[in-house]
């Protein structure tokens, strides 16, 4: 052999090399220079390989002359070595795993590459590491910008080798072996794949797990679903055809009809493992191939579909959680929205806040037309609805991912194909109690609208924007259900999202006497007074001078601030953004309740003008912050003035007599549509 003839390729990038020339020459992007580069440093890998192992041949053989060990010995040092270094040897079926699939948009779907420390377990051909990823792909003309690891270790190469190419690296750790990825890395998954594609139109990502199947599978479907608008079935089949056989565990399929609820047609079957996965099981001792980052092995079993009895309440965490730089992004389209600037104490929750109803504030049902609608018990939501997730927004200006469905309004030719996106919504979410079977269910009130599809609607009268969520929102959803419930098999299922979805109802003043005498107390969730909605009123941002509450007087409330330190109690309150202690007030807990229980907590507390102590109502886990002190002031006020239901009513009668209100109830034709809808149960209302 001459030792100093011109190096040859090296096995693997012969093999890909002769696979190229094999392929139909439309389907191959020739780039001379690119080949060049190529088989240049093909040649400079081969020739350090070959003095390596040239190197190590000399030190087990220091007293014999050179010699090339045969195929069978070699495999038996590949044997040994494997077992001495258990850190380099490749994962079960690693070896025959094709190394990657086509593109699918900027996404190309891989196994892991391993560092060049595997070389040894790894015979010639069968090698894909970082470089041969990064020749491979510029030989077809991509250029690699972005690597997603889904991995569950680190042991694989190392992050800094794709850095120094100019390459980012994101780690997303997802178990392989027992379970699906869960809800918060798909959602960083598919936030960090539309970022770079948003910027980086000519760059392509890179997305492995171990083999680049099941959780690179799973994860590619999922941002197709949400982006593409494609069903499950549609991307499951569009992944299949990219990387063959695509997903090929069950559990994986299951998850996604389950996550998106969606019915899995008959005709979708689980393709069997493949060969280079079935042969990799056992080892040479028919034992299992250990390995920390296996996704062949069966999943934790999803859970049935058998009812269960939890119990609700309004302090459950519902949805998932989002990445920090998308809650931000997000919050910046609610400000724009909403035409105001960020405040400079952090994020607060912009939605709009009524002031309670005191004597003089009442003086506006006299001066501008006002509709009524009850105050429900409930937990305050935004909610913003996007193409790709419905996001609902609480008190701390938080976001969570949902999955619902919200159809744009259909079209003379049937459902519409397109899903609202950046939709801005204000409501409350309430949860009924069923009365014949007790049983509970979560339904969100929508009572405002700030945004249809990037378009602010804030400056448009209170009416119009009321009308609006009923035409774009609610009879689009009710057209689509009805129209996939006539089919025989509907692919998306309605009654299995989170909570259901209605228009909040207001009613004329004239049937305020109705509402609290005869709807209130037949509501299926808890209601704490009314609400006083100015019927030509823009959305006012954050505190709404305009739009008023009226409590039951045992039932007006503050929520303060509750601490004990130094074994004192103190209860304090914002007052222009700093927390201020307000000296000379108690607070009076349950029986055998203890004090420092509640310390650093948001307490709503009513008071008590017998004992002169507030009284502990419940912990809002929903707030971060108390009342400012002019809220305080106010409910103070209202509490002094105590505007009693019969008080209420009264100046109520006497201002339905007013001729702004008497004419336009007269020519109000909506005026009964209104009245017989107050008629409806809540528990009948609009999915």
């Amino acid at each position: 052999m001459d030792l100093n003839a011109s190096p040859q390729l090296e096995d693997d990038d012969e093999i890909f090399r002769q696979q190229l020339e094999d392929q139909p020459e439309e389907s191959i992007v020739e780039h001379g220079d690119e080949r060049a580069e190529y088989v240049t440093s093909a040649v400079e890998v081969s020739r350090r390989e070959r003095e390596e192992r040239m190197q190590r041949l000399k030190r087990q053989h220091a007293d014999d002359r050179p010699a090339y060990p045969s195929q069978q010995r070699m495999r038996e040092e590949i044997f040994q070595t494997r077992r001495q270094k258990p850190s380099s040897i490749p994962p079960p079926g690693w070896l025959d795993c094709p190394p990657f699939g086509h593109e699918i948009g900027c996404i190309i779907p891989s196994k892991v590459p391993l560092a060049e420390t595997f070389n040894e377990c790894v015979p010639p051909g069968k090698r894909y590491s970082l470089e041969q990823v990064l020749r491979q792909q510029r030989i077809l003309g991509r250029k690699l910008g972005m690597v997603i690891d889904l991995t569950n270790t680190t042991r694989y190469y190392s992050v800094s080798d794709w850095r120094k190419k100019g390459i980012k690296h994101v780690k997303i750790q997802c178990r392989g072996r027992d379970s699906v990825p869960d809800n918060e890395a798909v959602n960083l998954f598919v936030h960090e794949v539309s970022q770079f594609c948003r910027n980086h139109a000519k760059k392509h990502i890179l997305v492995h797990c171990t083999h680049g199947h099941n959780r690179t599978g799973f994860m590619i479907i999922h941002y197709l679903i949400r982006t593409v608008q494609l069903s499950v079935t549609q991307a499951i089949q569009l992944f299949s055809d990219k990387r063959p056989p695509g997903i090929y565990k069950p559990d994986y399929i299951d998850a996604l009809y389950a996550f998106y609820h969606e019915k899995k047609p008959e005709m979708v079957v689980c393709p069997s493992t493949p060969e280079w996965k079935r042969s990799s099981e056992l080892d040479l001792n028919c034992d299992a191939m250990p390995d920390d980052d296996d996704d062949g092995g069966p999943a934790v079993p999803l859970p049935d579909n058998l009812e269960r009895q939890v119990v609700m309440s309004n302090d459950d965490l519902l949805g998932d959680a989002i990445p920090h730089d998308q809650q931000i992004y997000l919050r910046q389209f609610c400000y724009q929205a909403l035409k105001m600037t960020p405040g400079g104490r952090g994020p607060l929750f912009p939605g709009s806040h009524p002031v309670s109803l005191d004597r003089d504030n009442l003086q506006l049902l006299r001066q501008r037309y006002y509709y009524a609608t009850w105050k429900a018990d409930g937990t305050r939501y935004m909610m913003l609805i996007t193409m790709d997730g419905c996001y609902i927004i609480d008190r701390h200006f938080n976001f969570r991912r949902v999955q619902m469905r919200f159809p744009c309004r259909h079209t003379s030719e049937g459902l519409a194909e397109k899903t609202h996106h950046f939709t801005l919504l204000d409501g409350e979410m309430v949860i009924d109690t069923l009365p014949d079977t007790q049983k509970q269910e979560r339904r969100y009130l929508i009572y405002d609208m700030m945004a249809l599809n990037h378009v602010s609607v804030i400056e448009r009268p209170f009416y119009e924007r009321w009308k609006m969520i009923d035409k774009e929102v609610i009879e689009p959803r009710n057209y689509e259900r009805q129209h996939i419930h006539q089919s025989r098999n509907p692919f998306y299922r309605y009654e299995l999202e989170p909570f259901r979805v209605r228009r909040k109802d207001f009613w004329l003043l004239s049937t305020v006497t109705k509402l609290l005498k005869g709807f209130i107390p037949k509501l299926s969730h808890e209601a704490d007074g009314l609400i006083f909605q100015g019927w030509d009123d823009p959305y006012v941002p954050r505190t709404h001078e305009g739009l008023l509450k009226w409590k039951y007087p045992e039932m007006n409330s503050v929520d303060f601030l509750f601490e004990v330190a130094d074994g004192k109690e103190r209860l304090s309150l914002y007052k222009r953004g700093v927390k201020t202690p307000m000296e000379q007030t108690r607070v009076v807990f349950p029986d055998g309740s203890d004090p420092s229980d509640y310390s650093g907590k948001i307490i709503e507390c009513s008071w008590d003008a017998n004992n002169k102590a507030w009284v502990w109502m419940r912990t809002r886990v929903d707030k971060g912050t108390p009342n400012d002190y002019r809220t305080y002031e106010k409910v103070m006020r209202s509490i002094t003035d105590n505007i009693t239901e019969e008080v209420l009513l009264n100046e109520i009668s006497e201002i339905i007599r007013l001729p702004m209100y008497a004419d336009r109830i007269q020519n109000d034709s909506k005026a009964h549509q209104h009245s017989s809808s107050g008629r409806r149960r809540v528990i009948g209302g609009s999915q």
